[in-house]
């Protein structure tokens, strides 16, 4: 893999986890502090340390397993391919998780007919649960620390990986953030008006 491919790949990444938390309304990450739900405080709070651990171990294991030793070939690019695609996976897998957790008011009828009614009234569901705008922004955050370790990943195996300091960090961030706009955007700033 050249490394012009592995920088698109990265910006790419980028790109779609830095809209991600503006363009759905479903939650990205499974926060205490979340209105709804049937678990009680003390499990809620569990659940995030959990989500949390979880994408430490996903760096963790994404930097092992693509940020390995890559020596080049048809087979061994084969490979590294097949180990990025799994590693993306299990992240979306990671993403995916907080949206299956299903409040009482969330059952299929109910939804259902809480749908034909925001058609007609324009109002939310009963039971959607509407992020605020510090959700988003930690969820833009948890999104950065996926795809700095899927970068620094892609730079390790591409060969040595350089020290950065906070300044790096900072750079990248406000990068970060800048490519998350359009979806800051449409959610904030598009008026959209009933017809």
């Amino acid at each position: 893999m050249s490394l012009t491919a592995a920088v698109w790949i990265v910006i790419f990444c980028a790109l779609v986890m830095a809209n991600l938390p503006f363009l759905l309304e479903r939650r990205l990450a499974p926060w205490p502090w979340a209105p709804g739900g049937t678990l009680p405080g003390l499990a809620r709070w569990g659940l995030g340390l959990a989500f949390l651990a979880g994408l430490a171990l996903w760096s963790w294991g994404t930097l092992k397993l693509v940020g390995g030793a890559f020596a080049g070939g048809g087979a061994t690019t084969g490979l590294f391919l097949l180990k990025l695609l799994a590693s993306l996976l299990v992240a979306g897998l990671l993403l995916a998780l907080p949206g299956w957790r299903r409040t009482a008011a969330d059952s299929s009828e109910n939804a259902a007919a809480g749908a034909a009614a925001a058609r007609h009234s324009g109002a939310r569901p009963r039971g959607a649960g509407v992020k605020s705008f510090f959700d988003r922004l930690l969820e833009v955050l948890v999104g950065y620390v996926l795809v700095g370790t899927l970068g620094f990943a892609l730079e390790l195996n591409l060969g040595n990986a350089f020290p950065q300091r906070w300044e790096f960090y900072a750079v990248t961030l406000a990068l970060f953030l800048v490519l998350g706009y359009p979806g800051f955007v449409w959610r904030y700033m598009l008026r959209r008006h009933p017809r």
